[in-house]
């Protein structure tokens, strides 16, 4: 069967997943049913209704229904996902316990729980218990050990150059975000796009296959293509799916120039002698610490790094300095350029990098 990309299939999940290829997506995001257990309806101290979710999609007969359910399209998600891929899941207190559980049982190995802190809660109006003002995702590897997609370096441009924590605060889907259909909410619970746009933009590439087994409003696909991922939907109520096709079909894909991201460990090694042996630095060079610049090292000729009583690599030394930390010698060093500006040693390896990229590709010499 050739892969319906960017298509949204109708029909259970379970059934449409069974007549997919096997290893065929890159990513798989889901947003299954809470169970979230109400009993009655909901009122505010004013005596209005709250509009919460009683959809019949939602309700169970019991946990081991529920647990049933679960194991079914997480083993067909499992079927269907590359022995490199991953998978991202969304619940409540609800049900994310189970979910973990029965996710670990069928072997996936769980890389991440991200805690989406809503900006916005809706508050206990009961006054009972705690107002619910996050939800978790679960984040695991088909195969653990594989090597899986993770845009470390974007998530931490993402986040003002700081590396991305676990804890997300993001708002809920409102406002002009928040589709409706004759003035009520399309969908009761629409996670907003700045969510997937973290997730999908982290564990992904441009021209990945992103597999949404409950696409409702279609929040995944319309992120996927703003990033240059194709999505493939699975949806049984055909009012979501009308609704996910307008809203998909009015996006307009971003640039591919613009989704290119750098890959740091997909680039060249290039050691630091290099830069020695290129005359970018030379023996008897001074290089300051970065996290403390009264503290300097001398470049030696073969390119360890002399400061005090202590001898190193660029690597060694600033973890010796830094009392053990793992650190990044590459961003531990600086050095004064022609202009006696203190730049990052990373510079001059990008330099190296830039000239190697630039350089036209030789034929091969003939026997």
């Amino acid at each position: 069967m050739t892969l319906p990309l960017d298509t949204i299939l109708p029909g259970d999940c379970i059934e449409v997943l069974a007549q997919l290829p096997e290893a065929s997506v890159d990513l798989v995001f889901a947003d299954p049913p809470y169970n979230l257990q109400l009993q009655n309806d909901l009122y505010r101290p004013n005596h209005s209704k709250v509009d919460a979710v009683d959809d019949a999609w939602d309700k169970f007969g019991s946990f081991a229904e529920y647990d049933s359910f679960t194991r079914a399209w997480l083993s067909a998600c499992r079927r269907v996902l590359k022995d490199n891929g991953t998978l991202w899941v969304i619940g409540s207190y609800h049900n994310i316990y189970r979910v973990g559980a029965i996710l670990q049982n069928l072997d996936f190995w769980i890389l991440n729980d991200i805690v989406w802190v809503k900006d916005n809660p809706m508050p206990n109006f009961r006054g009972v218990r705690f107002t619910n003002a996050h939800e978790t995702l679960l984040w695991a590897q088909k195969t653990r050990g594989a090597k899986y997609t993770f845009n470390h370096q974007a998530m931490k441009a993402l986040n003002d150059d700081l590396q991305m924590r676990s804890d997300w605060r993001l708002p809920l889907a409102t406002g002009k975000e928040r589709l409706k259909i004759n003035g009520e909410k399309a969908h009761s619970t629409q996670k907003p796009e700045s969510l997937l746009y973290r997730a999908l933009l982290s564990s992904s590439n441009p021209g990945d296959v992103v597999l949404d087994p409950f696409f409702g409003s279609g929040t995944t696909g319309a992120v996927a293509k703003k990033l240059g991922r194709h999505f493939i939907g699975i949806e049984r109520n055909p009012v979501y799916v009308d609704v996910a096709l307008q809203r998909i079909a009015a996006i307009e894909p971003s640039p591919a120039e613009s989704l290119a991201l750098p890959n740091k460990r997909s680039a060249p090694r290039i050691p630091f002698g290099t830069l020695l042996e290129n005359d970018l630095l030379r023996p008897g060079d001074l290089l300051y610490y970065a996290k403390d610049e009264s503290v300097t090292a001398t470049v030696r000729a073969d390119g360890k790094l002399v400061s005090g009583a202590l001898t190193g690599s660029i690597h060694s030394l600033a973890k010796s300095l830094s009392k053990g930390a793992p650190i990044n010698g590459w961003e531990a060093w600086l050095v004064k350029n022609e202009k006696s500006e203190k730049i990052l040693i990373e510079t001059l390896r990008q330099k190296i990098r830039d000239e190697q990229s630039s350089r036209p590709k030789q034929e091969p010499e003939c026997p």
